[in-house]
């Protein structure tokens, strides 16, 4: 029996811990698809540091076959989503560094994932949360943000935060996957509904931006014309131009010398054909605001 004066044992460190940044964090909000009826042993498998082992075999494997400088297969094939089977995961997971387990199997990952759909539509959610966002990313968006939103100069913030957007976009192998999943994902509802939570979240910080940026600035939506329209059109025009410059590096929509982009362009086309200043709001609708400058004749 342990005398009164003998100090208590020390605690036992969780291994979970002992992880890298971001996956000791608590991934609870972060993984919706794991195999589990309660909320309880869902947020319990979340944080157990053997789904964090497949997560980070995961997130290995998209950037080794989508980012910059891919691996491709035989004849350059590169089948979108064959190379984060379960089977591959799986054995990826011994190559995880410490303190990562590196045991893994498909009987385990399917314990924790019952279809590969599910454990895509998971990674999705892990590689795109913000965490996982490099800290002078972080750092940087929000300094720029801090220059939209009441900085002296609104024209070099648009175009700088367009371009470490686009720039940083089209190398993280997160975005290169979102892109490539939009196109391939039809018919695959775990796979659309990560989707299209991802695009909740990232538009819903970016709503936020520009709802600032309006009530500081003294500016107005044009009738007939929302706040989620402004996100989707600056979103959309984001994605294309991402795609153009992986897809066509020569085309000149990012120029890395001068550091500046066609976004950049675009963007202030958007803002200047969306918003109008408080005090000086002619009313008109876009089309109206169009038809005006374009085609005066009476109506």
């Amino acid at each position: 029996m342990p005398s009164v004066n003998e100090p208590p044992a020390p605690r036992r460190r969780s291994p979970k811990r002992d992880l890298p940044y971001p996956y000791d964090r608590d991934l609870s909000g972060v993984l919706h698809h794991l195999n589990r009826r309660t909320r309880p042993f869902r947020t319990r498998l979340a944080n157990d540091p053997v789904t964090a082992a497949y997560l980070a075999a995961g997130m290995r494997l998209l950037g080794r076959h989508l980012g910059p400088g891919a691996q491709r297969g035989v004849h350059g094939e590169r089948p979108l989503l064959s190379f984060l089977s379960q089977r591959a995961v799986a054995a990826e997971v011994a190559r995880n560094p410490r303190p990562f387990p590196r045991q893994g199997s498909v009987a385990s990952l399917r314990d924790r994932w019952s279809a590969q759909s599910e454990f895509v539509a998971d990674l999705i959610n892990f590689a795109v949360w913000r965490e996982n966002y490099r800290p002078e990313y972080r750092e940087g968006r929000g300094a720029n943000i801090r220059k939209l939103v009441n900085g002296p100069d609104f024209v070099g913030a648009v175009h700088d935060m367009a371009y470490r957007h686009t720039a940083e976009g089209a190398a993280m192998p997160s975005v290169r996957l979102g892109l490539a999943l939009m196109t391939a994902a039809e018919g695959d509802e775990e796979i659309t509904r990560a989707v299209s939570e991802m695009y909740e979240d990232y538009l819903g910080s970016w709503k936020e931006l520009y709802a600032a940026v309006l009530r500081e600035r003294g500016l107005r939506l044009r009738p007939g014309l929302t706040l989620d329209d402004l996100a989707n059109a600056l979103s959309a025009t984001t994605d294309g131009m991402t795609l153009r410059a992986i897809g066509d590096p020569d085309a000149g929509v990012v120029d890395h010398d001068n550091r500046r982009s066609l976004m950049g362009t675009v963007a202030l086309a958007v803002i200047h054909a969306f918003l109008e200043p408080d005090d000086d709001a002619s009313g008109l609708t876009l089309e109206q605001a169009v038809a005006a400058r374009f085609d005066p004749r009476p109506r």
